[in-house]
């Protein structure tokens, strides 16, 4: 079965009612990972989460310099949102137009931008998430500095949707770059 969630409250319904029942859910986003992990087994007990339905930009905040998305939203679209509001959003994958924001925080996706601006975890400012047992963590802060207690965000942010589901998060843009220079350097051995 493939569930598509158009909602972080019908993704918490569907998941009380799956952990309640025993069943085991996968996540899938974009599904441009090579390694299989939003893969189900052979079984057919396992259910499909597709979060594609789940595509609105909910906000973008150029003075705050801030993009609201929701975990379906490809990373291209995003990318584009805050290109037309002369922002930047720096993650840059070779898979940017079919991966989607859940898949690529959930993996802590780097890219071209990382040595710049830090791998996805360093972009993430708030974060929403459906817990295994359907309850909903709501973190979608948009502080750059949070001292109200442990930064929950960052444990969703690389655990591959072993921790539960990431549903939206706010994401820290940058100014856009008055210029962008490639450079290339020849060497004649390694010594």
């Amino acid at each position: 079965a493939v569930l598509r969630p158009a909602d972080s409250a019908a993704l918490a319904a569907a998941v009380a009612m799956c952990a309640e029942a025993g069943v085991a859910m996968v996540p899938q986003g974009g599904n441009t990972s090579m390694v299989g992990g939003a893969t189900p087994d052979e079984s057919g007990r396992e259910v499909v989460v597709c979060l594609s339905r789940m595509n609105r930009i909910r906000r973008i905040d150029p003075v705050d310099q801030t993009m609201e998305v929701e975990a379906g939203v490809t990373l291209k679209a995003a990318q584009d949102a805050a290109r037309a509001a002369g922002m930047l959003l720096p993650l840059s994958i070779s898979s940017e137009g079919s991966a989607q924001i859940g898949g690529v925080l959930a993996t802590n996706a780097g890219g071209n931008n990382t040595v710049r601006y830090g791998n996805a975890r360093e972009l993430v400012l708030g974060l929403e998430a459906v817990l295994p047992d359907g309850g909903v963590f709501h973190g979608l802060r948009r502080l750059r500095k949070d001292n109200t207690g442990y930064a929950l965000r960052h444990l969703f942010v690389g655990a591959e949707g072993t921790l539960g589901f990431i549903t939206a998060a706010i994401l820290q843009l940058q100014p856009q770059p008055r210029a962008v220079e490639a450079a290339l350097c020849a060497v004649a051995d390694a010594d």
